[in-house]
C-alpha cells in the first residue's frame, strides 16, 4: 500500500496549487471523525488523496473498482469508525446496485465525487454518465449536495458529514467540473 502511496505522490508534484480547498476538506473530515478514506486514483481529488495518503492517523485504500469503496465504508462503519469514499461521477454507474446495501442498511455514507461531462469537457464518453449522475443517486436513495465553488466545498463536505455520521444518511457531495477546472491530457 505504501507504495501505491509514494507512486500517487510523486506523480502530482503540483496539486495543492491547482486544489487550494483540500486542505480545508481534509480538515473538515477529519473534524467529522473520518479515520478511512477509500479512493480509485482522480486528478480532481489529488491534492485531498495525497494529504489523506501523508496522514498516519487515516487509512487509505486504493480501489480497482468504486463499489468495493461501498463495501468498505459498511465495513469501516460496522467496526466503530468512519469513512469517506472519493470517487468521479463516471465511477458511479460502476456502484449504483452497491448503493442499495448502504441505503437498505441505513448505514451511513460520505462520498466525495468530482464531477465530469460538464463545463468544457473534451470527452465525449464522459457525458452521459455526467448528466445521469445526480438522478441515478437519488433514484436509489442517496441524498446530493453539489458544490461550485471552491470557497463553499469545506462547508458543504461538513454538512454532508454532519448528515451522513449523525443522522445515519447516505450522502454524495457533487463537486462540478467547473470548480476543478478543465481536464487537459
Amino acid at each position: 500500500m505504501r507504495e501505491g502511496r509514494q507512486s500517487i505522490r510523486s506523480a502530482r508534484a503540483k496539486g495543492d496549487e491547482r486544489q487550494p480547498w483540500a486542505a480545508n476538506v481534509h480538515r473538515v473530515l477529519k473534524s467529522a471523525g473520518v479515520t478511512h478514506m477509500s479512493y480509485v486514483p482522480d486528478a480532481g481529488h489529488a491534492s485531498l488523496i495525497d494529504l489523506f495518503a501523508a496522514d498516519r492517523q487515516v487509512t487509505s485504500t486504493v480501489l480497482t473498482s468504486e463499489q468495493e469503496g461501498v463495501a468498505i465504508a459498511a465495513g469501516v462503519w460496522l467496526g466503530g469508525r468512519r469513512s469517506v469514499l472519493l470517487l468521479q461521477s463516471s465511477g458511479v454507474g460502476n456502484c449504483i446496485n452497491m448503493l442499495s446495501l448502504m441505503t437498505i442498511a441505513r448505514f451511513p455514507l460520505l462520498m466525495l465525487v468530482t464531477m465530469r461531462g460538464e463545463w468544457a469537457e473534451f470527452n465525449p464518453w464522459q457525458v452521459p454518465m455526467g448528466r445521469a449522475t445526480e438522478p441515478a443517486l437519488q433514484a436509489i436513495g442517496v441524498r446530493t449536495l453539489r458544490t461550485d465553488n471552491a470557497e463553499e466545498v469545506a462547508e458543504t463536505v461538513g454538512a454532508a458529514a454532519a448528515l451522513a455520521y449523525a443522522a445515519d444518511q447516505q450522502i454524495a457531495v457533487l463537486m462540478s467540473q467547473r470548480m476543478l477546472g478543465k481536464k487537459i491530457w
